[in-house]
């Protein structure tokens, strides 16, 4: 038998949703089926970046249910992997409580501490090398060839994420406006559609600039900036165009060069259900740029991606890379800052 296999490891999924946490059995070829619960409060951020605490304080009670729901035969969890939005830059707190914290209360062997952009590379494409792109309302794109990670973008609405839903829907807002205004570059059909969805242009800044949530109401116009290119507005199709130029740009950025074979690309998030008017562009723009590689769908999503670490820590097969920033493994030995 593998080593590893038969014990439990949690996945762990905290974003700007909340928190969804996983348990699974480890079995031949990573976790088994998995039992998941979540949590609709957001672990909270502040100066000190992301709240250790706050994320215990919710994690351990759902693993601990999941525990009596699925690992009820007395095994402990061997292995726990956490994918958190903003891990990398935002992530120092979770670094120095949640090893101590997580052996003491569950008597965990292994902890993997990830930027969501790696567990979402882990559930959509595994092991292997390659690229994914995580284009939502912001937009982040990772690769590795299994010896180092590269990231592009994921700067956020005001530095970056160029190409995700809320550029989009900015893009779009600014044509709109510049049709009001009866400036070069606008377009009338965007303009209707502002109206439609926010009211009166005038009324559009004291509806964006005061929100806490500003990149998620400019994502929501992405939609709408996607129907008009579809029904064959020129200038929503270009800006559409230049979101999906933007993207290949991180995809490019990132997709390894030297692999045994041809490296994978797998593009996530909830952008892309706004269909052809970018997937269209969007793959032929990686086409050209990428020919070596291939586009893949993704296998799955950033909490089986966890729970893929995790089932790869407690067997001792993990082939992706450690990054202090990008993937932080804690082993039996490794050196702690408590």
């Amino acid at each position: 038998m593998t080593p590893g296999t038969g014990s439990w490891v949690v996945g762990v999924d905290s974003g700007g949703s909340g928190l969804r946490v996983a348990l699974a059995e480890v079995v031949a070829g990573g976790p088994g089926p998995a039992e998941t619960v979540v949590s609709r409060t957001p672990v909270r951020t502040g100066e000190a970046g992301i709240d250790a605490r706050h994320l215990l304080e919710q994690l351990l009670p759902m693993v601990r249910g999941l525990q009596d729901r699925g690992a009820g035969d007395g095994r402990p969890v061997t292995a726990v992997a956490v994918g958190a939005a903003g891990m990398a830059t935002l992530g120092g707190q979770l670094r120095a409580v949640l090893p101590g914290a997580l052996e003491e209360a569950l008597g965990i062997r292994g902890l993997a501490l990830a930027t969501d952009a790696v567990t979402a590379y882990a559930g959509a494409l595994g092991q292997r090398p390659g690229a994914v792109v995580a284009a939502g309302t912001g937009m982040v794109a990772v690769g590795t060839d299994l010896t180092e990670w590269r990231r592009a973008d994921g700067w956020g609405h005001l530095l970056g994420d160029c190409g995700g839903g809320a550029w989009l829907g900015r893009a779009g807002l600014t044509a709109a406006l510049r049709a009001h205004d009866g400036r070069r570059g606008g377009s009338t059909a965007l303009l209707a559609a502002a109206q439609t969805v926010f009211g009166p242009p005038a009324g559009l800044p004291g509806k964006l600039y005061p929100r806490t949530d500003r990149p998620a109401v400019l994502a929501s116009f992405a939609p709408e900036v996607a129907r008009c290119a579809a029904e064959g507005d020129p200038v929503a199709t270009g800006i559409v165009a230049e979101a999906a130029r933007r993207i290949a740009d991180a995809a490019e950025a990132v997709c390894p060069r030297e692999t045994d074979g041809p490296p994978d690309i797998a593009l996530t998030g909830g952008l892309l259900r706004i269909g052809d008017p970018l997937l269209v562009p969007l793959l032929a723009e990686l086409t050209d740029r990428l020919p070596q590689a291939r586009v893949v769908p993704p296998a799955g999503d950033p909490l089986s991606g966890a729970l893929s670490i995790a089932a790869s820590l407690a067997t001792g097969s993990l082939r992706l890379p450690g990054d202090p920033a990008m993937l932080h493994l804690v082993t039996p030995g490794t050196p702690r800052h408590d």
